[in-house]
């Protein structure tokens, strides 16, 4: 009897580690609440755009869907996984849980950047391995599935939190910062085209290098300010769901040194 309540027992171990292990490659984000998932997707835009942008959700059994229809172009979501996950050549193990990436596209980038979030979160949802998943959007990319943008645009980013990768191209790690800023689409741009400052400081730099790339430009210190006593609310509320979603101290610019 004691021999088969061992069994029993080493079985259901067997098989919560398993489920376990399973859970990790084809784990589904859980939502955030309706109200605050988008408020902070109109976050990333100007106040002037936020009324009539288009505004989505994520469903993590599907992918993104329709919140609202806007009507002047824009469309404004919060990524669980960005696109930045698929950069470098380190490999994606787990679907993390504790990315936060509010941003918006104009017209231009609707077509072509967003393209890569959306079809992201379908394959997570459907169940894709992380692993696979970065294979297979890498590969779209050197083959030119993803176009570039087919004229200059912008994309905001102008939420006072932002929990992504630090620095994708070159490895995994992640931070939490408030770096309201504009990204500018730069295909096959250099830092060095632009005369580039550091990485995090208030001179443009640029990201994800390539066909897909980005020119950024940080608000000025006073316009941060004005962001971050906006929304102070729902970054409390943030905070209040998950302790890496809270602004470090005296982080008015992307750190610089080994972070979380």
């Amino acid at each position: 009897m004691k021999k088969i309540q061992l069994i029993t027992v080493i079985a259901g171990l067997l098989f919560s580690l398993t489920a376990s292990a399973e859970d990790k490659v084809t784990n589904r984000i859980e939502s955030l609440p309706r109200d605050l998932e988008i408020q902070l997707a109109l976050s990333a835009l100007p106040p002037h755009l936020r009324d009539n942008a288009t505004v989505y959700v994520l469903n993590p059994a599907k992918g993104f869907e329709v919140a609202r229809k806007g009507t002047n172009g824009f469309h404004a979501f919060v990524a669980r996984t960005g696109d930045d996950t698929f950069k470098g050549s380190w490999p994606l193990t787990e679907y993390r849980d504790d990315i936060l990436y509010p941003i918006s596209f104009d017209s231009a980038g609707v077509k072509a950047q967003m393209r890569v979030f959306f079809d992201a979160a379908e394959m997570q949802a459907k169940g894709t391995a992380p692993g696979d998943l970065k294979r297979l959007i890498q590969d779209r990319y050197k083959s030119g599935f993803y176009k570039a943008p087919e004229r200059a645009g912008v994309s905001y980013m102008l939420s006072p939190v932002l929990r992504t990768y630090f620095n994708p191209e070159e490895s995994d790690r992640v931070v939490t910062a408030n770096f309201p800023h504009v990204m500018y689409y730069a295909p096959d741009v250099s830092g060095e085209d632009i005369g580039a400052g550091k990485l995090g400081g208030m001179d443009p730099f640029v990201i994800l290098h390539g066909r897909h790339g980005y020119m950024i430009q940080a608000l000025g210190l006073t316009e941060r300010a004005a962001v971050n006593k906006e929304y102070e609310q729902m970054l409390a509320r943030l905070c209040s769901i998950k302790d890496v979603w809270c602004l470090p101290k005296e982080n008015w610019q992307l750190p610089k040194e080994k972070g979380q």
